[in-house]
């Protein structure tokens, strides 16, 4: 088992000092000193995750999207490595057919005198050790569980994954989605004062949810209105716009955070779970809802 970190997936060509996303986009000049590092190994191809870790040791995922924009700058508090899970080839040996035990052994011998920005991630097959990962400081969502067998992408690398799920409540401030399938909540918790903010946008509702706040939510006659797309996902997202609606219907929600972290918003968007009739806007607790690290 491997732990699931918050950051960005990446391959490392090493010979060629390049980086690339999962999706094929260079992130070389991005991430210059993470390529320079690769220069100092052998030839071969590595997967992994890159991660920007805090002077304080905490990993803050925000801060890729910093880098993302402008690359390396000194005097920031943070610095960026490669989490490193696979290896991939070296020198002109395909390892992708191999098991996993043996390119995890090739992994381990190829980056025992490696950089230290790029680090193999631990491993361990107690389960005890690998929960107690999860909600760190350095921010691990979950557990990865892989199959002893060859490396493929996607959905056919038989990869097994889980995430430790935290339920909480939240009072809705509106609705978005122009239809039945895509509409989901606009979600609020009071900040310091009292004063609402948004904290994050729901997945989609299931149906019996919508059907059960058809009755209960009342728009406040306000037009349609919009939140910057922090709100609902990364730093330069598309804006969300929704309906405002009167803010007295508090809502359980299950997300993989038991609060709002970066940007005061939830990273992943929560799933809605039920009503909560019982609870109203004053029981829910005030929270620094400021941005984060």
């Amino acid at each position: 088992m491997e732990p699931k970190l918050d950051g960005w997936r990446c391959q490392v060509h090493a010979s060629a000092g390049r980086l690339w996303s999962r999706h094929g986009t260079d992130l070389t000049d991005r991430f210059s000193d993470i390529a320079q590092g690769a220069r100092e190994l052998p030839d071969c191809v590595l997967d992994g995750e890159l991660v920007a870790v805090l002077n304080t040791g905490e990993v803050a995922f925000t801060r890729l999207q910093t880098r993302s924009s402008r690359g390396p700058r000194p005097g920031a508090d943070f610095s960026v490595h490669l989490a490193v899970f696979d290896a991939l080839a070296i020198g002109d040996t395909d390892l992708r057919p191999r098991p996993y035990r043996e390119r995890r052994t090739q992994l381990l011998d190829l980056l025992e005198h490696g950089p230290p920005s790029i680090r193999p991630v631990p491993v361990t097959t107690d389960v005890e050790a690998a929960l107690a990962w999860v909600g760190g400081p350095l921010a691990v969502e979950g557990v990865v569980m892989k199959p002893d067998r060859a490396y493929a992408a996607g959905h056919a690398s038989g990869w097994e994954k889980w995430r430790r799920m935290h339920t909480s409540e939240a009072v809705v401030l509106g609705v978005s989605g122009r239809t039945p399938g895509t509409q989901c909540l606009v979600l609020g918790l009071p900040g310091i004062g009292g004063r609402l903010r948004a904290v994050g946008v729901s997945l989609p509702l299931a149906q019996s949810v919508r059907r059960d706040l058809v009755a209960q939510l009342n728009p406040t006659g306000e037009s349609e209105a919009q939140l910057p797309g922090t709100v609902g996902g990364l730093p330069g997202a598309d804006p969300v716009r929704y309906l405002p609606v009167v803010a007295d219907v508090v809502v359980e929600i299950e997300a993989d955070q038991l609060r709002p972290r970066e940007y005061g918003r939830f990273r992943h968007r929560p799933r809605v779970l039920r009503i909560r009739g019982d609870l109203t806007v004053d029981n829910l607790p005030s929270l620094p809802l400021g941005p984060t690290a």
